[in-house]
């Protein structure tokens, strides 16, 4: 049956086990799952891509079936859902495994796809689109965050916010990030430090090209400083969310699961992970290790005073600084 993603809040899950989420709004899709369906379907949370399964359907059925005397209920979650899963799910569905609870999560879908019809039509399924914000939800949402912060703008910055956002709430996430950074020890915020501290659409690429970084992934760094046009205030926050990507690292590696389980760790991390990032976090753990990511939490401190100290030389020294990481 079809739900709003707002009504999910209102049905009884205790009996429900198959869900479509699918859409545009990945940020709120993450968002509904991490605040209203892994609090609602126990057990241990097990992340697939619909590429994983499809190299090896059997193997995926039997990790379905089995258990161990510790884990009884389990909670998957597919990602990237297309119609390929189609004979699979009519398969898992008909069968009805006991303590299953399946997520799946799919881009756009058109009125012809199999699993969004079917879906939509089965009575003990669920299927909730989840289209594009606009500036009023995306105000809303900032609203909402700055409210907690204790940080005060006017309903024109809001609406700055919500529009260079592009109705997307990831966006809007790092925006907030920044302002809330910007502002640890003050109570307001005005119209122009907003619109510095704020990037258009096209230059959301500094938290990929730090995870290009650290991923020593020297083309993709060398695409995107090539593409954007970072500035001096740019500088200070691309090291800071390096500083925060590095610390997360480190927190991760104090994890006794990162040296036998990696995924356990990731999803066991607070605050939780976006999905979209794990993999590339992953890589990072396989090619940097604790005492590296010690050493570049020291030097990416050391780069902050001295850009702070010397904001005209900014730029040059925080790109050799990430251009020296990939080599």
């Amino acid at each position: 049956m079809i739900v709003k993603f707002f009504e999910i809040k209102k049905i009884n899950l205790k009996n429900k086990k198959y869900f479509l989420l699918y859409g545009k709004n990945e940020g709120l899709i993450e968002e509904t799952i991490k605040e209203t369906l892994k609090p609602n379907l126990p057990g241990n949370v097990y992340n697939y891509e619909e590429k994983e399964i499809l190299e090896n359907i059997s193997n995926f059925k039997e990790n379905l079936v089995n258990k161990s005397f510790f884990e009884n209920e389990k909670l998957i979650i597919i990602k990237r859902t297309t119609d390929k899963l189609f004979s699979l799910i009519e398969e898992l569905i008909d069968k009805n495994i006991e303590d299953i609870s399946i997520i799946f999560i799919a881009s756009a879908l058109d009125k012809k796809s199999k699993i969004r019809n079917f879906f939509e039509k089965s009575k003990i399924t669920i299927c909730i689109p989840f289209y594009e914000d606009n500036i009023q939800t995306l105000s809303l949402v900032a609203q909402k965050f700055l409210r907690e912060k204790k940080i005060n703008i006017s309903q024109q910055d809001l609406n700055i916010l919500a529009e260079r956002a592009k109705g997307d709430r990831i966006n809007l996430n790092i925006e907030l990030e920044k302002i809330a950074n910007f502002s640890f020890k003050r109570k307001s915020i005005g119209t122009n430090e907003i619109l510095k501290l704020t990037n258009l659409s096209e230059n959301y690429d500094i938290g990929e090209l730090i995870d290009s970084c650290l991923s020593k992934n020297k083309k993709k760094i060398n695409k995107i400083l090539n593409e954007n046009n970072f500035n001096q205030e740019d500088c200070v926050y691309i090291l800071r969310i390096f500083l925060s990507k590095l610390k997360r690292l480190l927190k991760l590696y104090l994890d006794p699961d990162i040296r036998t389980n990696v995924e356990k760790a990731l999803n066991s991390y607070k605050p939780p992970i976006f999905w979209k990032d794990k993999e590339i976090i992953k890589q990072q753990i396989k090619i940097l290790n604790f005492e590296k990511v010690k050493e570049l939490v020291n030097k990416t401190s050391e780069i902050e005073f001295i850009i702070k100290k010397n904001p005209s030389i900014s730029i040059n020294v925080t790109t050799d600084f990430i251009i020296n990481q990939a080599i």
